[in-house]
């Protein structure tokens, strides 16, 4: 398998190529599923999942993926562990290594992701990390190409709202299919420089034009896909009224939509905070995306551990 034996920390630590052979394989896992078909690729094995995060989607998903491809998941809080009374992270790393098959870790600092990896002997998956959210992202690549085809190349993208860990992975997977993206942020939340100068990198061999704007109608004009997501993360609830304040120009409503392409489809990771981040008339109207994107993180997570665990 294309990705045996790695870790998957990060969208831009994957070739052009196995990015689509990714999708492609999570594709075949969901129609498969639909036929009550999954092969139990991952008979015997034993995911373990460490959140530092709280979590519904990432934790069902991966849990219920595991079942369906005939493993196991443990499911780790901070409270299960010595990492929450303080042993090294690089102990628990080398421990769990001798348990485990794989690991999915839902945390804050990136830091300690590339920590872990660092000194265990199997893959370990980012679920999220403050940075990133991988596995949500290549999740939307795969609900996008069954909205609006496989050609990334001829779509347009926007992503409105927080600089953060979404913002981040999009610039990186835009980057890899070759798709246009324009984030629009406020000055002070932009996206990560050393991620947004990677996937400009990585943009240089797939041709995609990626742009940061302060200006949310320049970057929804002509879209065929707008993406938000909430405006105070895991950790900043103490900010949210003062964010409110400072991203309410960045809502996703029927007047930016109106700049966009009039069949463009909105996407959000969830939870949403309709009126906040998104009204609740343009999430209703875009459910059908909205919730099949969420299915996906199943099966985009199914090939995940697929690839990397067998």
């Amino acid at each position: 398998m294309f990705l045996k034996g790695r870790d998957l920390l990060s969208i831009h630590d994957l070739g052009v190529d196995e990015v689509e052979e990714l999708l492609d394989f999570a594709a075949e896992l969901k129609t498969m599923c639909k036929m009550d078909a999954t092969p139990h690729l991952l008979k015997g094995k034993t995911l373990g999942m460490i959140f530092e995060k709280s979590s519904t989607r990432t934790r069902v998903s991966f849990e219920v993926g595991m079942f369906q491809l005939g493993g196991s998941a443990l499911f780790l809080s901070n409270r299960d562990l010595q990492l929450g009374r303080g042993e090294p992270i690089k102990d628990t790393a080398r421990v769990l290594s001798r348990y485990l098959d794989g690991i999915m870790i839902r945390t804050f600092g990136h830091d300690r992701l590339v920590e872990f990896a660092k000194y265990a002997d199997i893959p370990i998956i980012n679920g999220l990390s403050d940075l990133l959210h991988p596995c949500q992202v290549l999740t939307d690549l795969l609900t996008i190409r069954e909205f609006k085809g496989k050609r990334f190349k001829d779509l347009k993208m926007a992503y409105v709202g927080d600089g953060n860990n979404m913002a981040n992975s999009y610039l990186y997977g835009a980057a890899k299919v070759g798709m246009a993206l324009t984030v629009a942020t406020p000055q002070n939340h932009k996206p990560n420089d050393e991620v947004f100068k990677n996937a400009l990198a990585d943009a240089e061999k797939t041709g995609a034009q990626l742009q940061w704007t302060e200006d949310p109608i320049a970057a929804v004009k002509d879209a065929d896909v707008i993406a938000t997501d909430t405006w105070a993360s895991m950790g900043q609830e103490a900010e949210h009224d003062e964010r409110k304040k400072i991203f309410a120009p960045y809502q996703v409503n029927e007047e930016l939509l109106s700049h966009a392409h009039k069949s463009a489809i909105v996407m959000h990771c969830l939870p949403a905070y309709r009126g906040e981040e998104i009204t609740d008339e343009v999430f209703e109207r875009n459910a059908d995306v909205i919730f099949e994107e969420a299915e996906n993180r199943l099966h985009v997570q199914k090939a995940i551990m697929a690839a990397t665990m067998r």
